[in-house]
């Protein structure tokens, strides 16, 4: 007796999504943490010369510093959240360590009405992310691309109507409060902000 046809998924790339905290204590934190960013955007001096000098449109303190949790408490508080998310989420990839993750690397972006960062990776850490403070109306989503698209070769269009899973690209809508997660090989970009007003979020790496 022939045996039923049947397909299967595999190689699945996984995407974590989280509020970064719960309850009252969940708004009080975006406030904080977003008080704390323009703070740094008008103090880091070297974080806005980096951001004018590799056209970065707005201020990032992402080659200027590596200690926001030491320099402000919501930034500490912060970390102590992540470490929680990243801990989940390497154990819902079946991570085989021998120790939690560990943060890497923190760093503020405030990315004005115009302004883009196209498309990359982050080499050397395991698992990266954005906790997003501010997306005004308009704020681009998070575009996120599928691993294969350089070896799809001849492989057709889609049908408008297929599955987000099988798509090349898929947009992650961000909103105030939200950690999202991936596996730090993934290529990302984040398109224009059209907006009229700046985006504010806090990225980080795991290893």
């Amino acid at each position: 007796m022939a045996q039923a046809m049947t397909t299967r998924a595999l190689f699945p790339t996984l995407i974590y999504e989280s509020p970064l905290a719960d309850g009252p204590r969940a708004d009080v934190l975006c406030d904080e943490l977003e008080a704390a960013c323009l703070d740094l955007a008008e103090q880091d001096g070297a974080g806005q010369a980096w951001s004018e000098t590799h056209g970065y449109a707005g201020y990032t303190s992402y080659a200027s510093l590596d200690d926001l949790p030491l320099r402000h408490p919501a930034f500490g508080d912060l970390k102590r959240r992540l470490d929680h998310h990243a801990a989940a989420f390497a154990r819902d990839l079946d991570f085989d360590l021998d120790r939690k993750p560990r943060l890497d690397s923190l760093w503020v972006n405030i990315l004005e009405p115009g302004g883009a960062h196209s498309g990359h990776i982050h080499p050397h850490s395991i698992i990266s992310g954005t906790v997003y403070l501010v997306v005004p109306d308009g704020a681009a989503a998070l575009k996120i691309e599928d691993p294969r698209l350089v070896s799809m070769m001849a492989r057709p269009t889609l049908l408008p109507g297929a599955p987000e899973d099988r798509r090349p690209f898929v947009y992650l809508t961000p909103t105030p409060g939200k950690v999202i997660m991936w596996e730090s090989w993934l290529r990302h970009e984040v398109p224009v902000n059209r907006a009229d007003d700046v985006r504010i979020s806090v990225s980080f790496n795991y290893r």
